[in-house]
């Protein structure tokens, strides 16, 4: 897959809030444009932010190689609970797998808490007398009469879409493929997933859930990418339309319309790619990304120049964390994703007072509709942006250039009445309690891929990005001991501008089960063969050369008893008897470093599955991050608060380009087109090589 470098390429993501849009010129700049989102219909905001866009830079539909989107589509028919209506059919004894789950409360203690509803209803699961055992070998064969009875049952139901998983399918899928075949003959327009296709490894409940997923979404989506299509018809774009997937990969939309399991988290990744690409660039090891836009707030790891993944995750159930710790609230998923912790603060979460008189933040949103009360859009509710308008951090009047324009008394008054009143504080010392209260929240985000990884965050610096959280960063830093926060340039819209940095890439598994210590070396060569084979055909078939495909092994093992898995990167180099020991001590140093402690020099160690990730690396300019002139205005100051220790401050307000050949001392904001960046007093803000706000937070080595 190759593009004409004259030509642009653009980065479109939508957010709860705002909709944001990178486009990468011939040089390798950027420019940015950010509307508000159509909630009604996420697409036409898309086509209606690009004609804007095209309009203020000479730019047509015709200039664009290809366009890269993140979306929300996917995980929002599931929050929703608006996706098809699903039948699943299943091995007899296994209706219930949906319900039963895994048996985990994600709040132990809490006696009201209830289970999501299974996204398949119980009248429309039904069962297949045939059984395959764990070998693969048919136990009892499959039943055609019996399929087309269940498949009659379900088409009178009108389903929109069917799935269908059987047991050890993943070893043997000639029972499922039976049943795809019959469903393609009797109703060709079926949408249809079977497990051995969509994943094909062992773990009964994580894979029926996957699968049901994968079918539940998958009319939302399709209906999504055609109407995405039509729109950038209608602005004269006709260039490949790439999607961003969980697991920090693009795909081709054909083939997201297919899968859209890998795209269920799709918004959220590409800032941690972008997040990953400036680390390279700017020489860290180590950094958190942390991305605080209108309605959430998400962060993520990157060690060593790679970003962290999980292997499974939930989605649906509040604050979503991908962790081996924590489970149990919400839709599984078991699909490899970049290990983010998701919270509901934004710009946009509503401030109340909890029934014990406390302020609470979230998890409530005003969204882009009505909005924060400052947006004068019809909003009753105070919200964080309210707060921070009041404390003077947003600039009182105007967003994103004008964009938005805000009314600093409507947030006043709001707060003074419902939140100041109530507690008997200055509106000023609400406003700052609030703030510090969505701090506390993002930091849990924070500390559950760090702290809670066995990572210590005072090693890493924060990538702060997203329309509000250069506002928040530094003082999270601070917090939680990090030295060093970093703000990149378009921070507002920078998981558009991480999809720039993207490229396609697929992720393939089978399960393997063997003792390390009775490894059949033969048999694993010839397993990864497959997989390589399978990867290289996926990306041979999206237009990629041999010389743009890099392939990357890892294995799951665990000690043999456990019922989790850790996944580790495969020893480069031929599959030898030496391979064995290898992958013992990558495990132990894993698991230890996960869990803080290891197992034994004799505790056998069992590897159960195969994974690869295959990446086409797209043949397009790449930012060159060049550097920044000088600003020639002169600064801008405001009363900003800093909280009872400091009080009210006369606070410079800055551009960027203030930044350039000096330091400056906190307290600052910085203003730009796409976000707002607050230097607290006792730090210092400087502008690196690569046009990078970095702020020394002022903790000591």
């Amino acid at each position: 897959m190759s593009t004409q470098k004259t030509k642009v390429r653009i980065g479109v993501d939508i957010g709860g809030t705002f909709t944001d849009i990178s486009i990468m010129d011939a040089r390798g700049g950027i420019i940015t444009k950010k509307v508000a989102s159509t909630v009604d219909n996420y697409a036409r905001a898309i086509g209606e932010g690009l004609a804007a866009a095209f309009g203020e830079n000479a730019l047509g539909g015709a200039d664009v190689a290809e366009l890269l989107h993140g979306t929300t589509v996917a995980s929002n028919a599931i929050l929703e609970l608006k996706g098809a209506r699903t039948g699943l059919i299943t091995t007899k004894g296994f209706r219930d797998v949906l319900e039963l789950r895994l048996l985990r409360m994600p709040r132990l203690y809490d006696l009201l808490w209830e289970k999501p509803p299974a996204l398949v209803e119980r009248s429309l699961r039904l069962e297949v007398d045939e059984r395959v055992d764990a070998k693969g070998k048919i136990v009892r064969p499959l039943d055609p009469a019996e399929v087309e009875a269940a498949l009659d049952r379900l088409l009178a139901e009108k389903v929109e879409a069917i799935s269908v998983c059987l047991l050890h399918a993943y070893v043997n899928d000639a029972h499922e493929r039976m049943i795809r075949d019959i469903i393609r003959r009797r109703a060709p327009e079926m949408v249809l997933s079977i497990s051995s296709e969509v994943l094909p490894e062992i773990k009964e409940y994580e894979r029926t859930s996957t699968t049901v997923i994968n079918s539940y979404v998958k009319p939302v989506v399709g209906r999504y990418l055609k109407s995405l299509t039509a729109d950038l018809k209608g602005v004269g774009i006709t260039a490949p339309l790439l999607l961003m997937q969980s697991n920090g990969g693009l795909t081709p939309a054909e083939v997201a319309a297919e899968m859209p399991v890998h795209i269920i988290e799709s918004g959220p990744a590409a800032g941690v790619i972008g997040a990953r690409a400036l680390a390279r660039r700017a020489g860290f090891d180590k950094v958190i990304s942390f991305d605080m836009g209108g309605t959430t707030a998400k962060a993520a790891l990157v060690e060593n120049g790679e970003v962290t993944r999980a292997e499974e995750y939930s989605v649906g159930g509040g604050i979503m964390i991908g962790s081996r710790l924590m489970s149990g609230a919400g839709y599984v998923l078991k699909v490899p994703a970049i290990d983010l912790a998701e919270v509901g603060a934004g710009g946009g979460s509503i401030i109340a007072i909890d029934a014990g008189g406390a302020p609470q933040v979230g998890p409530l949103s005003a969204g882009a509709f009505p909005g924060p009360v400052c947006y004068d859009l019809g909003g009753t509710e105070p919200t964080v942006t309210d707060a921070n308008v009041v404390l003077g951090y947003i600039n009182p009047t105007e967003l994103a250039g004008g964009a938005v324009k805000l009314h600093a008394e409507k947030s006043r008054a709001v707060l003074a009445e419902k939140i100041a009143a109530p507690l008997g504080l200055p509106v000023e010392r609400a406003a700052h309690g609030a703030h510090l209260v969505a701090a506390a929240n993002m930091i849990r985000a924070i500390k559950a891929v760090s702290s809670e990884r066995g990572r210590d965050p005072r090693e890493f610096a924060l990538v702060a990005f997203g329309g509000n959280g250069p506002l928040f960063a530094a003082g999270m830093a601070r917090a939680l001991g990090i030295r060093r926060v970093i703000v990149p340039p378009s921070a507002g819209v920078f998981s558009a501008v991480g999809l720039l940095y993207s490229d396609v890439e697929y992720h393939l598994s089978r399960t393997y089960r063997q003792r390390t210590t009775a490894l059949d070396l033969p048999g694993l060569v010839a397993a990864w063969q497959a997989l390589e084979d399978q990867a290289r055909e996926k990306l041979a078939a999206d237009g990629f050369r041999p010389d743009q495909i890099h392939l990357r092994r890892f294995a799951k093992l665990h000690y043999k008893g456990q019922a989790y898995e850790l996944s580790v990167p495969m020893p480069e180099g031929p599959v030898t008897e030496a391979t064995s020991a290898r992958l013992d001590q990558a495990f132990g140093d894993e698991h230890e470093r996960t869990y803080g402690h290891r197992a034994g020099p004799g505790e056998p160690v069992e590897l159960v599955s195969l994974n690869l990730a295959a990446t086409g690396e797209l043949d397009t300019l790449r930012d060159t991050g060049g550097g920044m002139a000088a600003a020639t205005a002169a600064p801008g100051e405001r009363q900003a608060y800093f909280g009872p220790e400091h009080g009210w401050l006369p606070t410079p307000i800055l551009g960027r380009g203030h930044l350039v050949g000096r330091d400056r001392q906190g307290p600052v904001v910085i203003e730009e087109y796409d976000c707002t960046c607050v230097v607290p007093p006792g730090m210092t803000a400087r502008l690196d090589p690569h046009g990078n706000i970095t702020i020394d937070t002022g903790i000591a080595a």
